[in-house]
């Protein structure tokens, strides 16, 4: 009896301390033994019954019934299941097994939408469903708390497969990592990994585990398409080179696979091979000239070279008269980009109006036309699409920070700031909202507010570099050099290849005609980077001029306002070098497009009396 009773002690280790006579958990606990070895001998009914006298016997003992609970799961008897679970979880609700069984019932009913003991299905309300993964996850985690690693892996891979399902990512992707190193043989494992991976958006991690895949089936065409897409989204150069590799293996057998070109185009295209880029898409659409995906691949090149109206020139008469089943709506935002480029802003309206018709839910499509009207000078219009689309999606910070920018020009700066100001307050742990509302502060030269908010969001968001670069431009409109010229060395000290800091720092020397070696270095660095850029081309063209190196300004001048001919400061300056020449006339045509550009940082009076002195200078002739 002593034996026993030690036994009963070791077995039922889950019973509170409770009053029941001694013999009567002797005789539960062998009620408990026959149950067990009636169950292994396939004797079902018999161990039920074993165990319901066991229960009888010591009601305080939360391991019979959470046994009996888990041979009714055996058995797929759902509601025995779940019912008998629970009792054994009112005696103690740190039981593992009764919450494992009862994490197993209500996965079930998550695949099921319920299940009843006949086996029958019904399915789920949405609410349900939720309702029904929340109780599932909450007792798998019970069932293997403190002892995760060394827990039932199936267990633990439904768990994981819950946490995908409740969009818990961040506590799927450890689970994971243990099961696929512990679980060579699951086959799923790595896939589920991946998908965690890339709903986190980590897609170095997502890239590590496909290369694994892929030498493990170094024949697999999918393998390697799934792995340089992440590659792709990862970026860096090293990543891009090995997506270039894996795509040019893969031509080699499918040279005409839609999917691939299309890789091999983006890949190209963000490894500074523009023309490249602009090659391969071009193959696709001889190929496959029925999807838009071609072409969309030729846009996104071609406006990596800011050709702007070879875009319009190549979009513009597939979305007038596109074949059956041709969808436009993908093309139709970088066509209403190039018309706006161009300077064509009612045709940039008109064109992102269609693409509203197309897809009217889309808060980015709406933030397009906004830009338009915007770009076009049409206040009222760019408030009123910035309204009805905030209708529709009241909380987007884009159409909030666009409405705001469309009040300012509009004459009303203190209403767009008054919004601004209530979308921080919503959207605190946004840092485009600290930017948003510093850059209305500064536009309506209010900028020791701007750089409050900005500080205030870089105590908050330390290491964002778009804070870091916002406050660099408000110290520069405040005239502040030295603390300007400091916020954009911490960007470069960062990340020394940011082309747009090296620009920003090059031109703020160049307009002040100072360190104009150190200026150019800065600007050349920038356009190793993005040798396409206009801006960029003008920043070093504006360099030159203030260095007196005329000819090297001309050439990089020229081609800034061929590339950008609605940028009134760029055309200005292409004016100010041409005037320098001796060009007069090309500069009064320079001089005549600022004026009728987008009107930007020009002093229109000032631009007035240079054509006007250019004149002089030809009548003199």
């Amino acid at each position: 009896m002593k034996i026993a009773l030690f036994l009963a002690a070791l077995a039922l280790q889950s019973r509170p301390v409770v009053n029941t006579p001694p013999d009567k958990v002797a005789e539960a606990y062998a009620q408990f033994l026959l149950a067990h070895h009636l169950d292994e001998r396939d004797d079902a009914t018999g161990a039920i019954a074993a165990y319901k006298k066991a229960m009888e016997l010591d009601p305080q003992a939360a391991d019979i019934p959470a046994e009996l609970a888990a041979l009714y799961l055996r058995q797929n008897s759902m509601n025995d299941a779940r019912a008998t679970a629970e009792l054994a979880l009112k005696v103690a609700p740190a039981n593992r097994e009764a919450n494992r069984v009862l994490g197993i019932v209500y996965a079930a009913m998550v695949d099921g939408g319920g299940r009843g003991d006949s086996g029958s299905r019904r399915r789920a309300a949405p609410a349900a469903s939720d309702e029904n993964i929340a109780k599932a996850i909450r007792h798998l985690e019970l069932a293997i708390e403190g002892a995760a690693r060394e827990s039932d892996p199936n267990v633990r891979a439904t768990l994981a497969r819950l946490y995908l399902r409740a969009d818990q990512y961040g506590k799927a992707i450890p689970l994971l990592n243990d099961l696929v190193r512990q679980e060579p043989g699951w086959q799923d494992g790595p896939m589920l990994l991946i998908d965690a991976y890339e709903h986190e958006r980590r897609w170095n991690d997502a890239a590590d585990a496909y290369e694994d895949l892929v030498q493990q089936s170094p024949r697999s065409v999918e393998l390697k398409m799934r792995y340089a897409s992440a590659l792709l989204k990862a970026g860096g150069r090293d990543n891009l080179t090995k997506a270039r590799d894996l795509l040019s293996d893969a031509l080699t057998t499918r040279p005409n696979d839609a999917q691939t070109l299309y890789l091999m185009s983006q890949t190209q295209r963000q490894l500074g091979d523009a023309k490249g880029a602009e090659d391969t898409a071009r193959r696709l659409i001889e190929q496959n000239g029925k999807t838009p995906w071609g072409y969309y691949a030729l846009a996104e090149a071609l406006e990596e070279r800011r050709q702007y109206q070879a875009v319009i020139d190549s979009l513009a008469p597939i979305v007038a008269a596109p074949s059956p089943g041709f969808d436009t709506g993908v093309l139709l935002p970088h066509l209403g980009f190039a018309y706006q480029e161009i300077g064509d802003h009612d045709k940039a309206i008109a064109t992102f109006e269609e693409a509203r018709r197309k897809s009217p839910g889309d808060p980015n499509l709406a933030s397009y036309l906004v830009e338009a009207n915007l770009a076009a000078k049409k206040y009222a219009a760019a408030i009123e699409a910035a309204q009805s689309a905030l209708n529709d999606h009241p909380d987007d910070l884009r159409l909030i920070r666009l409405q705001a920018q469309a009040l300012r020009r509009s004459g009303k700066p203190d209403q767009g700031i008054a919004l601004l100001e209530g979308a921080l307050k919503k959207h605190g742990d946004d840092p485009t909202a600290y930017i948003a509302l510093a850059q209305i502060y500064a536009d309506a030269e209010r900028t020791p507010q701007a750089v409050r908010v900005l500080q205030e969001g870089e105590s908050k968001f330390p290491s964002d570099v778009s804070l870091m670069f916002e406050l660099g431009s408000v110290y520069d409109r405040q005239k502040k050099y030295p603390d300007a010229e400091a916020q954009f060395q911490r960007i470069l000290n960062r990340d020394p290849d940011n082309a747009a800091a090296l620009n920003y720092l090059g031109y703020m020397l160049a307009e002040r005609g100072e360190r104009l070696d150190e200026s150019v270095n800065y600007l050349k660095k920038a356009l190793q980077i993005e040798p396409e850029n206009g801006s960029y081309l003008d920043s070093l063209g504006w360099a030159y001029f203030k260095a007196d190196k005329l000819d090297l300004a001309e050439d990089n001048l020229r081609k800034a306002a061929d590339q950008l001919k609605n940028n009134a400061v760029i055309q200005e300056h292409y004016g100010e070098v041409l005037f320098k020449l001796g060009r007069y006339n090309d500069a009064i045509a320079a001089w005549t497009r600022a004026l009728a550009g987008d009107g930007s940082d020009i002093d229109r009076a000032d631009v007035d009396k240079k054509i006007r002195a250019a004149k002089q200078k030809l009548n003199q002739k």
